[in-house]
């Protein structure tokens, strides 16, 4: 079933396209997002949750049986809807422990966002979600750690479990392996793999070994528009793809520690 979908998605910074004209639709599946730097990924992902404002084109999200129009609800808003999102810089409360991050997202998420004054042992339900999640995602050990003594790769797993607080519908993942050291990607991709498993996810990734391995379906960005739209194998094999971006991918070719710079997208030409 659908989840998340576009029509004519565009967005321009004065005489730049960095997103253009874009029909996407996104099931429940894990679809992958590639393309070059600056082909407009980061900028996709602003747009899909309120974080930018398109020039033309809407966004819509289904829940309980509907499309919703979304296009251009705040963040906030978009969140509460069921679009949570991940960023490519580790985004947690350091000075906070491990589960008061996910207690306090899955506050935010529920009925109870606006009442944070309260003792947070008032709210059961938020402690007891907040620990289910961290044993998922393989950090129930470290609950009680302050989030600025886990490891990058930790830091990463503990950002997909905020993602996670509120059981969102849809999962936007902006390249969670980015930094990771060789000896935690295995966890991280494993992980995405198990919350694919009851979330549409979508995730932007560098390392097309990873790509090619998890994903059900693969869209190709290039210059802001999509160039390809298919199984791993087709876009693999797309010479469009080949030339824009893959140049002749072998399996194993890539170093699993390459990251992306699109982080630093501006109005100014890098989006």
């Amino acid at each position: 079933m659908s989840r998340l979908r576009t029509h004519g998605l565009t967005k321009r910074f004065g005489g730049l396209t960095a997103v253009d004209d874009v029909d996407v639709e996104l099931g429940d599946e894990l679809c992958s997002l590639i393309g070059p730097n600056g082909a407009g990924k980061t900028t996709f992902f602003d747009l899909l949750t309120g974080v930018l404002e398109p020039t033309e084109g809407t966004v819509e999200h289904r829940r309980d049986g509907e499309w919703h129009d979304v296009t251009g609800a705040p963040p906030h808003e978009t969140a509460a809807r069921g679009v949570h999102r991940s960023y490519q810089i580790t985004s947690v409360f350091p000075e906070s422990t491990v589960h008061e991050n996910v207690r306090i997202a899955a506050q935010a998420a529920g009925d109870d966002s606006f009442t944070g004054w309260r003792n947070a042992g008032a709210f059961d339900r938020y402690l007891r979600e907040a620990d289910t999640i961290l044993d998922r995602v393989g950090l129930a050990d470290r609950a009680d750690r302050p989030a600025r003594s886990l490891s990058h790769g930790a830091k990463r797993q503990l950002e997909v479990a905020v993602a996670l607080a509120g059981d969102p519908d849809v999962l936007l993942l902006d390249e969670p392996n980015a930094g990771v050291s060789s000896e935690s990607v295995d966890d991280i991709i494993a992980l995405i793999e198990d919350v694919a498993t009851d979330h549409a996810v979508l995730l932007v990734e560098h390392n097309m070994d990873i790509v090619m391995n998890v994903s059900d379906r693969i869209v190709v960005l290039n210059r802001g528009s999509v160039i390809a739209d298919g199984t791993p194998e087709d876009v693999r094999d797309d010479p469009a793809v080949q030339e824009a971006y893959l140049g002749g991918y072998e399996p194993g070719a890539l170093d699993a520690t390459e990251t992306d710079e699109e982080s630093t997208d501006t109005a100014e030409g890098s989006a």
